[in-house]
């Protein structure tokens, strides 16, 4: 599957509540882009951490299904994430990459930047399901 499309849009209704926007989906990698906006503060005012994995863990989805031509064959196991920076405004990317596609799990990592730095680091084990 590959969609090129500048800001294809969100690939559910959760996803367009969050504003994420899919750039990029092809080959095993996918690119998703997502604007900082007030409802997505945390306490201190900073991007919520549980906004950054929805951020990163459709990034992740997308260059999954991305091997079955976009459809939903996998799910979640577990993501862990290193939350590098904070972010108090603008425009994040985050590029994920399938680094193993087993017939039954895959592992998966992606990055999240802000203008050329690093706002965290994922890593991600799916399962394959039928």
């Amino acid at each position: 599957m590959s969609l090129q499309k500048e800001e294809i849009g969100a690939s559910s209704a959760f996803g367009r509540l969050l504003g994420l926007r899919i750039v990029r989906v092809e080959n095993g990698e996918a690119e998703v882009h997502m604007s900082m906006k007030d409802e997505l503060r945390n306490l201190h005012g900073k991007l919520h951490g549980g906004a950054l994995f929805s951020l990163i863990d459709t990034t992740l989805g997308q260059a999954s299904h991305s091997l079955t031509e976009g459809i939903p064959k996998s799910v979640t196991l577990e993501c862990k994430i290193n939350y590098i920076r904070p972010v108090t405004e603008g425009e994040l990317s985050c590029i994920a990459k399938v680094l193993h596609a087993g017939r039954k799990t895959q592992v998966l990592e992606a990055r999240v930047e802000q203008n050329g730095k690093l706002v965290a680091l994922a890593q991600s084990t799916f399962a394959v399901i039928a």
